[in-house]
Parts: C-alpha cells; structure tokens; sequence
C-alpha cells in the first residue's frame, strides 16, 4: 500500500504521534496545533507536504467553535488583520515555493524560535494599537500562514494587548478561519495541496479529534499557563532539531 507524500511506515506511525501530541496540547491549553504539527514533520518529510493538511484540520476545528461566538468579534481589527494578510499570503506562498525543502525546514525554524523567544519573555504593549498596526501584523501572520503558522504572530501581538477573554477567542476565532480561507485555495493554486493532503487530512481526523477531546478534559494536573510554557519549550526544541537537520 503507497502511504500519502510516499511516507514510509515508520514516518507515518511517528507522524500519528506527533498529530496526537499537538491536538492534545491544542485541546489542553488552546495553542500550538499547527506550529507542533509542521516543526513536528521537518524532522521526517517536507514540512510543506503536512501545511495543507494541518490549515484544513485547523479549519475543522475553527468551525466547530464558530456557535456563539460572532458576537464578541471585533469585526474592525479582523478587517485590518485580513488587508494586511491578503498581501502576506500570496507573498509567503510564492517564497516557499521557490526554495528546496532543507531550507524550507531551516526558514520554520528560525521563525519558531524566534517567535518561542517572544512568547517566553511575555511582551507587552502599553498603548492602543491603530488599524494600520492590526494591518502589518496581519501582513506577518500572512507570510507565516504559508508554513501554516500564522497563528503565532497573532495570537502573540493580542496576548501583549489588554483584550478581554472572550473578545480575544472570538476574534482569533474569526481571523483564522478567514485566514485559512484565504490560504487553502491560494496553496491548492500553487500545487501544495493534492489528492494526498486529502487522504492525509482525513486519516488524521480521528487521531486530531481524539487528541483534542483528552487534551480539553484537562487529565493532567498541570496549569493550562504551566502547560502551554512547556507546549513552547517543546516547540522550540523541535525547532533546534529541524535547524541542525536541515544545516546537516
């Protein structure tokens, strides 16, 4: 049987692992399911054949927290967000597209590791951001949603931010789902997402939906915050790895 991206039994089956372990960290503390995911694959295959098939599954996931949640959206800094993105996105994919995979791995590590530095240090912003600003963050997290981790930039810039809870998920809520829209077709047009991504996608679904239910019933005894300090400590160490693989 010819398994998807030609993955041989061993990837696929560490693969399932590493898909498990990132919804699980997903469902646990909400963060890194798309950044584990592809740092996660550099270490057995192209990073770039599991970017389609992890903006899908984030999609999914996305759409079922949809219900209840559009009305504590902030439409404007959405809007803003997606000016800057519908530039950043055509832009990270004809990039990706032009360079081969070692350096594909080399080019996500760099930017995980940078972006694990900023979320460790807890960076703050002390004064109200303008729509231009919404708009070059978005532009950043467009660049990076070519890798399929345009979450982080994003998530990061409203942690810095005095944001209520509920106004915070919902927006992250709107803005990715918006975000995967805009990336899904454009990587399709540029040849990333093919029969296997979907046969891909669709094999991991279970393994995904398993991961984020065990993670979202909270079975360790850890603080989500505790948590999610390890989840980019994790993230970071795959990311050293997959630079020093791809140097090598």
């Amino acid at each position: 049987m010819t398994l998807p991206f030609d993955l041989s039994l061993t990837a696929a089956a560490y693969m399932a692992v590493v898909l498990f372990g990132a919804a699980f960290v997903r469902g646990y503390s909400g963060f890194g399911f798309s950044a584990l995911t592809v740092t996660g694959a550099a270490l057995a295959t192209n990073p770039l054949h599991f970017v389609g098939v992890v903006l899908m599954l984030e999609f999914l996931i996305t759409f079922q927290q949809w219900n209840g949640v559009w009305r504590d959206v902030d439409w404007r800094r959405v809007a803003a967000l997606m000016v800057g993105s519908s530039v950043g996105v055509p832009l990270g994919l004809w990039a990706i597209t032009q360079i081969p995979p070692d350096a594909a791995r080399a080019v996500i590590a760099v930017y995980v590791l940078g972006m694990c530095a900023v979320l460790m240090r807890g960076w703050v912003l002390t004064r109200p951001q303008t729509l231009p600003a919404h708009a070059v963050v978005g532009g950043v997290a467009g660049l990076a949603n070519a890798v399929g981790m345009g979450g982080l930039p994003v998530a990061t810039y409203f942690t810095a931010q005095a944001l209520g809870s509920r106004v915070f998920r919902a927006t992250l809520i709107a803005y990715f789902a918006l975000l995967d829209g805009l990336t899904v077709p454009l990587m399709w047009w540029h040849g990333l997402i093919t029969a296997d991504t979907l046969i891909a996608m669709l094999a991991a679904l279970p393994v995904v939906a398993g991961g984020v239910w065990l993670g979202g019933r909270h079975f360790l005894n850890t603080d989500p915050q505790d948590f999610r300090r390890f989840a980019i400590v994790l993230l970071a160490v795959l990311a050293m790895l997959g630079l020093v693989k791809a140097v090598m």
